[in-house]
């Protein structure tokens, strides 16, 4: 991570400006995850990294709060983000909206709205994804899907598409060793005995249960061991539907 100051154990899932891949994980088949959002961002000090997202609204992309910078493009219908695909939509972000009580030295919150400055067209390659409501809490022992084009391993870099990886929901008691972590607020994603994880790029990206939107990848450990941490979506329900209503 280029710009934040990590609390001890953590490790956030920007990326530089190169995405990479899930580690562990498949190559998607192409355009079968419409909703996905690649977003380039520049940060206050001229820094430029890569998150995930996903369009919930034709105008709106939900990513983390982490993710925020000065200046951000979203593009929309990628397979591969070097690829220059003739399914693109490139939209600037207009306006960005992280949870008011995100706090960055702990990570907390860590879930933002981006307003697009122009309606996403709806084809076969762009779409939206449904959320969880909020007495949708989801309980561990499911098996998910995260998606993201975050690093395949920790040191190499790998393609530039779009990947999955089945991951399971653990109980909070997993997740202990983060010293911030709230299970109202946070789902703890994915077995510490397989090499499977989320990792630097896939920060923004959703883990999808049943094919809706639980979580938000949010940070792992720093030896990048599972499980990793996501936002709890549907704890933040009420604060969605008031910025889409404001906006």
């Amino acid at each position: 991570m280029h710009h934040l100051s990590l609390p001890l154990l953590l490790f956030l899932l920007c990326s530089g400006a190169k995405a990479e891949e899930i580690i562990g994980g498949t190559e998607c088949k192409p355009h079968s995850r419409p909703y996905m959002a690649y977003l380039d961002i520049v940060h206050s000090q001229g820094q430029v990294y890569g998150c995930g997202g996903f369009l919930i609204r034709r105008d709106f992309v939900l990513t983390a709060a982490h993710c925020a910078g000065r200046f951000m493009t979203v593009t929309l219908g990628a397979h591969n983000t070097t690829g220059n695909e003739d399914t693109w939509q490139k939209i600037e972000v207009e306006k960005q909206f992280p949870h008011p009580k995100y706090d960055d030295n702990f990570i907390v919150h860590d879930i933002m709205l981006l307003k697009l400055k122009e309606k996403a067209k709806l084809t076969l390659a762009v779409g939206t994804l449904p959320l969880p409501s909020q007495f949708n809490f989801i309980p561990p022992g499911r098996m998910c899907r995260a998606v993201g084009w975050g690093q395949t391993n920790v040191n190499g870099p790998g393609s530039d598409v779009l990947q999955e990886v089945k991951m399971r929901l653990l109980p909070p008691w997993a997740c202990k060793h983060f010293p911030k972590f709230n299970h109202k607020r946070q789902l703890c994603v994915g077995n510490p005995t397989k090499i499977k994880n989320v990792y630097k790029g896939d920060s923004g990206g959703p883990i999808l249960c049943a094919g809706i939107a639980q979580g938000i990848a949010s940070y792992v450990h720093i030896n990048v061991s599972p499980p990793a941490v996501f936002t709890r979506i549907s704890y933040y329900r009420d604060w969605i539907n008031k910025i889409l209503r404001e906006n």
